[in-house]
């Protein structure tokens, strides 16, 4: 990585906890105290759920605008009067390009981001915005694995 001049740290978490990445925590502060100090939001936190929406897209993606049809619309404009209009939006797409068209490789611009659904994160606070034909993760069960899982005479139990 040397060409790009990022610098490779190794972290170890997993096996030394916080003492694992304390190499890279200092590496990413000091990348931080070096960088310009140009950082700029993508929108307002003031703007409606639309309207930032519609920033991501065309500051982020490249996209000329956006579509939805009516439904989403209206799923939309419930959640703004709702008073979630003040959460951020979080983009649910493919990974093969900055288009909600996988074939559409890379990074184009001019393309219109179709959001084919909108879903409230009220825990997150955040509202997701999902674009095109991508799956998302199911949701999680009412009683975390870990209530079962148990160390009992030295045997992790309760795994499966």
């Amino acid at each position: 990585m040397a060409h790009h001049e990022a610098p490779v740290i190794l972290a170890d978490h997993w096996a030394r906890g916080g003492k694992g990445a304390e190499g890279l925590a200092h590496a990413v502060v000091n990348l931080i105290d070096k960088a310009p100090a140009d950082f700029r939001y993508v929108y307002e936190d003031a703007l409606p759920l639309w309207e930032k929406m519609h920033a991501i897209a065309t500051k982020i993606y490249g996209a000329a605008d956006i579509i939805a049809d009516t439904k989403v619309r209206n799923q939309i404009k419930q959640l703004q009067s709702d008073g979630y209009g003040h959460y951020p939006v979080c983009v649910a797409k493919t990974q093969y390009s900055f288009s909600t068209d996988p074939l559409l490789r890379g990074a184009p611009s001019g393309h219109v981001v179709n959001i084919r659904d909108v879903r409230l994160a009220a825990g997150a606070e955040f509202v997701v915005m999902i674009c095109g034909d991508v799956m998302t993760m199911p949701g999680l069960p009412k009683e975390p694995a870990a209530l079962k899982i148990d160390l009992i005479d030295g045997k992790v139990v309760g795994l499966f």
